[in-house]
């Protein structure tokens, strides 16, 4: 659905996105993770066709983003960062105007407005004025918006920056759900917001690509290291001790103790050779009971911490553009008339 090829942009002489590759198959979810100024903004206007790439190629469904772009729009549709409405508008006006500039016929707009407030949430509010709405439902409007003219891909950048938790919930529900038929890029640099929301991750760090994979592929392996989590009753410090004189082993980090007595602690160890066997002897040669030993699934953020200082420790630069590539005012703060 969406091929992203040597994807690179230059801001003068600074490098805000380089050589960026990477695909999407229909009815995934991407998770595009990276850390604020890594290069997603700049990727997701390119695609959107906001401004042209300096180098590369990308294609929609097919279309190529710089010689089709009109193919490209018509099939996608975009949530910015800061979501561009007519708060003077009704919810209900709003959606009926941007299904106009979208080209959604005239006699279909009342049926396609009509579907999208529901799939949305936003029945209730379709008659509100959108400066009376709060933040959550004005992001609601502006992920109507970019759903009116039902496109075959989503591009939501940090749908949920500035919400409650609550409305984070619901906004993440609303993703999930518009997946399947469609193919969604979510571009955020929180964590959790990837692993309830996607199931596929792309790490962006300085502007390159420096991980790619499913969710439950990136999050089952692990490069060097693995952990393991031993509970024990006994003499912990003493464990604890032996066990970080193993040659080999990382890092111990103890728990709190337990009302009964037991310790559980977490081991570092590498994934080659397998250590689990030494550490169960060394544990049970100091006097303590070894009561459970298990493996600690990797989390992204480790992974995410990891692919960092992974890229800066290859020599990736220093910084990009993103933030000079970035002209939005900060948004001003306004009374939200309507809660949640």
């Amino acid at each position: 659905m969406i091929e992203v090829r040597n994807l690179t942009k230059y801001y003068g002489s600074v490098a805000a996105v380089r050589d960026v590759t990477f695909d999407i198959e229909k009815g995934q979810i991407l998770g595009f993770l990276g850390p604020n100024g890594a290069g997603k903004t700049t990727t997701m206007r390119i695609l959107t066709g906001y401004f042209p790439a300096t180098s590369g190629t990308a294609r929609v469904a097919g279309f190529d983003v710089f010689s089709q772009l009109d193919e490209v729009r018509r099939r996608i549709g975009y949530l910015p960062e800061s979501v561009p409405l007519y708060k003077d508008m009704s919810v209900r006006g709003y959606l009926d105007f941007a299904a106009q500039i979208k080209g959604v016929p005239g006699g279909d707009r009342k049926k396609a407005v009509d579907k999208v407030i529901s799939e949305i949430g936003l029945t209730e509010m379709r008659n509100r004025l959108i400066k009376k709405l709060s933040r959550g439902f004005r992001q609601r409007v502006g992920l109507a918006q970019a759903l009116v003219n039902d496109p075959e891909v989503l591009v939501l950048d940090e749908p949920t920056v500035g919400l409650d938790p609550k409305q984070i919930t619901e906004i993440r529900s609303i993703i999930k759900h518009l997946a399947g038929d469609r193919t969604v890029i979510l571009s955020t640099h929180i964590l959790p917001e990837v692993s309830i929301t996607c199931d596929h991750v792309a790490i962006i760090h300085q502007g390159r690509i420096v991980r790619a994979d499913t969710l439950e592929n990136l999050t089952s392996q692990s490069t060097t290291d693995t952990s393991i989590v031993v509970e024990v009753r006994g003499d912990t410090n003493k464990v604890v001790s032996a066990v970080r004189d193993l040659s080999g082993v990382r890092s111990v980090s103890p728990d709190g103790e337990n009302p009964g007595g037991e310790r559980t602690m977490s081991i570092k160890i590498p994934t080659d050779p397998d250590m689990r066997g030494q550490i169960a002897r060394t544990i049970t040669e100091t006097g303590a009971d070894l009561l459970e030993m298990r493996s600690k699934a990797v989390t992204l953020e480790e992974i995410f911490i990891e692919s960092i200082r992974e890229d800066a420790s290859d020599g990736g630069p220093e910084a990009t553009s993103e933030q000079a590539a970035s002209h939005d005012e900060p948004e001003k703060s306004e009374e939200e008339v309507v809660e949640e």
